[in-house]
């Protein structure tokens, strides 16, 4: 037998052993089988919870009736509410919540830091600063030039996300080999230096209107979800899914260490930098679409990595469909929550994720990689 083969099996017992011997011993076809009858049943549950109540029958009538065209047509102010507002931002949710856990469980295992998530690299700040650039600058308001040539705010803060981000990678990157460590410092830096800038903005902005906006867009929403926006958002995630389904190998390479990585024939280095850029980008999109949700690439990779153990060919695709899961409900906890108003989204899953990050922290019920 090769050395390959045997570094593979070392490799896999490690990665099995590393926190799967406190994980739930749940086989994963089992427990993927489970979240997707959940994200279906939340799905449709969800179309029906919000200012104007439907009752769940007339809700899978109308569903079946866009999908199918055997439904029966349903009650015309329903159908409005689901087809043209609910099912868009339901679906919104979904894409985005995945998009952020699948990032989230990626920076953990490039970066070997159980405390990484997509806004390490500064995408968070970075989106922040080109946001408020736009909206206090008149950039991204409806008839400024900019807006008129298609670049309004969420053009901005994709471009302040992917700076930012390449800022950190090329910082992380001079000198000497990428490092973990010194990316996440970078990063660290790079947030408060667009931190800084966007409070500028803010601080010497004449427009309370635009003050407003900037505050709430950085609390993040999805109230402008939309047909239109999910194609190009939907297509980004799927496509960087599928791509890192097939690195888990890799993954489970660079979660154990740069040594055990170069052991098996990886250059760390390499993939680290790719796979930041790839989740830098996918970040970007979701963060320039409905602004800036926390605590989901943070929470929802811990939650999946006790059930299901660090192998991220079962631990990717729990976490991508969790992380839908948890979006769905955190968004109609926000349509909820305050009578004939609605919460920030980014609000309610951080008070969501705090407690239980906390919870799982004082148990200590699981590792992280091989400790």
């Amino acid at each position: 037998m090769s050395r390959g083969v045997l570094a593979t099996g070392s490799e896999e017992r490690r990665a099995g052993a590393g926190g799967g011997g406190r994980a739930w011993r749940v086989a994963p076809s089992v427990l993927v089988a489970v979240l997707l009858l959940l994200l279906a049943g939340s799905a449709l549950v969800s179309v029906s919870i919000g200012q104007v109540d439907v009752p769940v029958r007339e809700s899978s009538r109308i569903l079946l009736d866009e999908l199918t065209g055997i439904g029966g047509p349903g009650d015309p102010v329903f159908v409005d509410v689901i087809r043209d507002i609910r099912l868009p931002r339901v679906l919104l949710a979904a894409v985005v919540g995945a998009g952020l856990a699948l990032c989230g469980t990626v920076m953990q295992a490039t970066l070997q830091n159980p405390l990484a998530d997509p806004f390490v690299l500064g995408i968070s700040s970075g989106a922040s600063l080109g946001a408020a650039f736009a909206i206090l600058t008149g950039f991204g308001a409806a008839g400024a030039v900019g807006a008129a040539a298609g670049l309004g705010v969420p053009f901005w803060a994709f471009v302040g996300a992917l700076a930012a981000a390449a800022l950190v990678l090329g910082v992380g990157s001079a000198g000497s080999r990428t490092s973990p460590v010194k990316l996440i410092l970078a990063g660290t830096a790079v947030n408060a230096l667009c931190g800084a800038a966007s409070s500028a903005l803010v601080y010497f902005a004449d427009s309370a209107e635009g003050v407003r906006s900037v505050t709430f867009w950085t609390m993040g929403s999805l109230a402008s979800a939309e047909w239109a926006t999910l194609p190009a958002v939907s297509t980004v995630v799927l496509v960087a899914t599928a791509f890192f389904l097939c690195q888990s190998r890799v993954l489970n390479s660079l979660l154990m260490g740069d040594e055990a990585a170069v052991t098996l024939g990886i250059d760390p280095g390499l993939y680290r930098r790719i796979y930041l850029v790839l989740a830098a980008v996918v970040t970007g999109m979701l963060v320039a679409t409905c602004g800036i949700i926390g605590f989901v690439g943070l929470i929802v990779p811990h939650v999946a990595r006790s059930v299901i153990g660090p192998d991220h060919r079962a631990l990717l695709p729990v976490a991508v469909l969790s992380g839908a899961l948890f979006l769905i409900w955190a968004d109609v906890a926000a349509r909820v929550a305050v009578p004939n108003a609605e919460l920030p989204i980014g609000i309610v899953t951080s008070v969501l994720g705090a407690p239980l990050f906390l919870h799982m922290l004082i148990r200590k019920e699981y590792g992280f990689g091989d400790k």
